[in-house]
């Protein structure tokens, strides 16, 4: 096992080409990468499934939604936290392997907590009975989606890091490695989403359907327990054929503690750089942008667009379905355009281009959104029986939303990808480690999450209801976001040296 004395962090200097250390091969950096494929398996369950599942166990709709605050208040505790150690970790397998393990076995048994929540809850006393309610089952759940989330949060943040650590200091293998995790982003969304929509799925795990376990709740147990073997089985290859070399500190700090770790993430915010601070504003902006559509487009569908009034409605049932197709085909959007990132920001010259590029066309489609409900709206009119219509949108409407989805996967590609590459580049001239730098972008990401979380409803309330609002107010947001990059957000240092090398103006 090699060692290595560097610290955390390196700095970015203009002979940075010639002088960079020998790279790891490319199939390691896919190997990490595709990692992200179990991830996101589990997270698309989560979105296709846990809802109607959290209302089987008696948890009222009007609670459920809180429930998705525990990402966002995990990922802004737990990845800054996850970050500060492994930068600084000194286990013999490596800083970031560890983290990665660990995360990777508290996923498999938060998701067998959430998919067995029904069995132990009888097992220990709940009543079997479709409106009864089931407070031991409703604990265990609450349990294992917290740790889901807090275990998510402790995976995502040093796989990252590791893409940024095995890149060295070349910033376009780091923007590949960065391309590559959200195509595998990507390949666990379709595959999930498309495991959710199967509906006899549990049929091939006949031992998942129990008296205390329905059908809906049993081929929900089935897709956690794939979800466990790929998750698993993708980071144990991973894991065993990648190497990390020891690191070794020069200056040995005293006892670590939270007290300080809390002091040195203080720090890290002000031995920001100013791209870094601009990077993070651009992101916050972003992320109150996109989280509307994640809350709510599956409900714009059958609301806005199918005209149900209540979520037992027929057609409200029918445009989720809708959603969900939509979905489908933003993931495979998503994971084709992801392979394409190095050659598109080539074409548009710089990454800031491309980000304020995808930020205006993300502010166009959303900003759609109301014109496709509008058209939508106009044509209920004329076939209203018992105040809802009487058919489904026309084929058109159909198609123009379905669109909207589709279209959306390219602006989602570059915001999976660009921030996380442009947060390790930036970290190098700021003094911050890989790990500890990408925790506070997750900062800039979660906040808007908790912002929209509490203020969409309300917000939604004072204009009438429905999901319009906020995604006008996310429209705005994608441009302001978008005009930010192109002004604000500086080019990375490195882009101008290679251009030199390469003989390709900086822009």
């Amino acid at each position: 096992m090699s060692v290595s004395h560097q610290p955390p962090t390196t700095s970015l200097q203009l002979d940075a080409v010639s002088s960079e250390p020998p790279q790891r091969p490319i199939w390691q950096i896919i190997m990490v990468a595709a990692i992200a494929a179990g991830i996101q398996f589990g997270w698309a369950l989560q979105l296709s499934l846990l809802t109607p599942y959290v209302q089987l166990l008696g948890i009222p709709h009007k609670w459920s939604s809180y429930m998705w605050l525990c990402g966002p208040i995990s990922g802004m505790i737990v990845q800054p936290l996850v970050g500060y150690y492994s930068d600084r970790c000194t286990s013999r397998f490596g800083r970031r392997r560890p983290f990665i393990a660990g995360g990777a076995l508290l996923v498999a048994v938060a998701v067998f907590l959430i998919g067995y929540a029904a069995d132990i809850g009888v097992k220990y006393g709940d009543r079997i009975g479709k409106n009864t309610p089931k407070p031991r089952a409703i604990s265990i759940f609450i349990v294992g989606f917290w740790i889901l989330d807090v275990a998510n949060n402790m995976l995502q943040g040093p796989c990252r890091a590791l893409l940024a650590d095995l890149s060295g200091s070349n910033y376009r293998r780091i923007r590949t490695g960065n391309s590559l995790f959200s195509f595998f982003m990507a390949v666990g969304n379709v595959l999930g989403y498309a495991a959710g929509s199967y509906n006899n799925l549990y049929k091939y795990f006949k031992f998942t359907k129990t008296h205390a376990c329905d059908v809906y709740c049993a081929n929900l147990k089935t897709c956690f327990l794939i979800a466990i073997v790929l998750l698993l089985t993708i980071t144990i290859v991973a894991l065993l054929t990648l190497k990390e070399d020891v690191f070794v500190p020069e200056n040995v700090a005293g006892e670590e503690n939270s007290l300080v770790f809390f002091k040195e993430i203080m720090g890290a915010f002000k031995m920001l750089s100013r791209p870094m601070w601009i990077l993070l504003l651009v992101t916050c902006l972003n992320w109150i942008a996109w989280f509307p559509f994640f809350l709510f487009d599956t409900d714009w569908m059958g609301r806005e667009v199918y005209g149900g009034k209540s979520a037992d409605s027929k057609l409200y049932r029918k445009g989720v379905s809708a959603g969900a197709l939509g979905l489908l085909l933003n993931s495979v959007v998503l994971g084709v355009v992801s392979l394409g990132i190095e050659r598109m920001t080539r074409v548009c010259g710089s990454v800031k281009r491309l980000w304020g590029g995808v930020n205006m066309l993300l502010a166009v489609c959303l900003a759609m959104t109301v014109v496709v409900a509008k058209v939508a709206e106009s044509q209920q009119r004329f076939m209203m029986v018992n105040g809802e219509p009487s058919h489904e949108p026309s084929s058109g409407v159909r198609a123009g939303a379905l669109t909207l989805f589709a279209v959306l996967g390219i602006p989602l590609s570059v915001t999976f990808s660009i921030p996380c590459a442009l947060a390790s580049i930036f970290s190098n001239d700021s003094g911050v480690g890989q790990g500890l730098s990408l925790g506070v972008l997750n900062i800039a990401i979660v906040v808007p999450q908790m912002f929209v979380s509490f203020l969409s409803g309300p917000w939604d309330s004072l204009f009438g209801g429905g999901n319009s609002p906020a995604f006008v107010v996310a429209s705005i947001a994608a441009a302001v976001s978008g005009i930010m990059a192109f002004t604000l957000l500086p080019s990375p240092p490195c882009e101008a040296v290679l251009s030199k090398v390469s003989g390709v103006a900086p822009h």
